[in-house]
């Protein structure tokens, strides 16, 4: 038998090592990913890091450690293919991104205990387990902090509801009043409003940080002009 030939005691017993450590540090990782309820829970982390550990160990054991090195770059971009899998996008909030960080890291823990870094495998997993539980405290004060128009970066929008009429001196107007505060306008675009009287002037602004107050009296003047009903502006963060 093809087994009795490959089969070494010591060998052996150390891949068990790299296996039972790569499925004790990914069930700390997986545990608390689990009490969280997220996507990928306990088992999912587990079988990363096993699944890392034994690719790496594997390569190791048959070919060596250049072998190893290069299984390794294989693991950390296929994890990727499975990291995607738990990003989901809702309208304008991405969710799953630190569930996806995770994966990646429980399969650097798997690589590292497959490799027999152990005491590394261990320290890695403090620090994933360090960023997912000591850093929350700290994320749930910085959201809370009001966020100042004056120092994010966004893509803002002017609108006005013109008269059809009145639309093209009112579009380039707009413009000229938005240049003069310094506030470049990258494109225009017009929409119908549903009746042949109306329609809505969108200027896009580069993007930028702005001043509401400032972006407040364009808006005011734009509203005083002939033809204008209503003006409004509004602002979406970058991802």
């Amino acid at each position: 038998m093809k087994f009795i030939q490959t089969f070494d005691l010591y060998p052996f017993l150390d891949t068990t090592i790299s296996f039972v450590a790569a499925f004790i540090f990914g069930t700390l990782i997986g545990a608390e990913r689990q009490y969280r309820q997220r996507t990928a829970g306990l088992r999912t982390n587990v079988l990363v890091a096993i699944g890392s550990a034994a690719f790496v160990d594997l390569a190791q054991r048959i070919a060596g450690t250049t072998e190893a090195v290069r299984v390794i770059s294989y693991v950390v971009s296929g994890i990727g293919f499975l990291g995607a899998g738990v990003i989901m996008k809702e309208g304008m909030n991405v969710r799953g991104l630190n569930t996806a960080a995770t994966l990646w890291c429980s399969a650097a823990v798997g690589a590292c205990a497959g490799t027999d870094m152990l005491a590394e495998a261990a320290l890695l997993t403090v620090f994933v387990l360090a960023g997912n539980t000591l850093l929350r405290p700290l994320v749930n004060v910085i959201n809370r902090i009001p966020i100042s128009e004056q120092a994010a970066e966004a893509t803002y929008e002017v609108k006005l509801i013109s008269t059809r009429a009145a639309m093209p001196t009112m579009r380039d107007l707009l413009v000229e009043r938005l240049e003069e505060a310094d506030y470049p306008v990258s494109d225009v675009e017009i929409t119908d409003q549903g009746d042949e009287e109306t329609v809505e002037i969108v200027a896009t602004l580069v993007s930028t940080a702005i001043d509401p107050d400032e972006i407040d009296a364009v808006i005011a003047h734009m509203e005083k002009q002939h033809g204008i009903s209503h003006g409004t502006w509004e602002g979406s963060t970058k991802d």
